[in-house]
């Protein structure tokens, strides 16, 4: 199984990507924004993609989105061809275009909207973390994309303030400051840990 960035070299893909995209909203019964194939092929041809291959065959994909003037990112379109399932390579996949985000767009805060469980478990082990839809873009195109979505009346009675989905989010500078506090705390855990190893370990005179 190979996972790469898609290029104008895999647009014969991009006919199954949307049909496998169309299959699992039914088969499913929840919403899923619905893609053209003329959609895919401008995130190949940006290489804002990747694609899981078994050979030949199809596999999986992935894409990515720029919203609000590159300030936020989604990762859109997860699918993997009912073939390949229950091997794990959702995560595989999502793990590859989350590096190809940051790689792209190092300082855009990265989010999705999901109503699976597979995958908001997958986010959560990538740093991501539930957030209202009000931390999330306000750009109204980026909305507008869920029209082809069968809860989209939801999402248009709350004032775009709720929906089926649920909204995840992974912002780079808050991770770079938590992951300097955890360095601060880090030698203080050790010292005291030290302490009590040796409170513990004192043999009486």
């Amino acid at each position: 199984m190979q996972i790469v960035v898609a290029t104008i070299a895999h647009t014969p893909y991009a006919q199954i990507i949307c049909d496998t995209i169309a299959e699992s909203s039914k088969v499913r019964g929840t919403g899923i924004a619905r893609r053209t194939p003329e959609y895919i092929l401008s995130k190949m041809e940006a290489g804002n993609a990747v694609i899981a291959l078994e050979g030949d065959t199809f596999a999986g994909f992935c894409y990515i989105e720029a919203w609000g003037h590159g300030k936020f990112i989604a990762n859109s379109g997860l699918i993997v061809h009912p073939d390949f399932r229950g091997q794990g390579l959702a995560k595989r996949i999502k793990g590859e275009i989350f590096t190809l985000s940051r790689k792209r767009f190092p300082d855009a805060k990265i989010f999705g909207i999901t109503t699976g469980l597979a995958v908001m478990k997958i986010n959560s082990e990538l740093g991501y973390k539930p957030v209202t839809f009000s931390e999330l873009t306000d750009d109204p195109t980026f909305w507008k994309g869920c029209q082809t979505c069968k809860n989209f009346d939801v999402l248009t009675r709350t004032e775009q303030k709720m929906c089926l989905c649920t909204g995840m989010l992974y912002d780079p500078a808050k991770a770079k400051a938590d992951e300097e506090k955890n360095k601060v705390k880090a030698p203080v855990f050790n010292r005291l840990k030290r302490i009590k190893e040796r409170l513990f370990l004192k043999k009486p005179k």
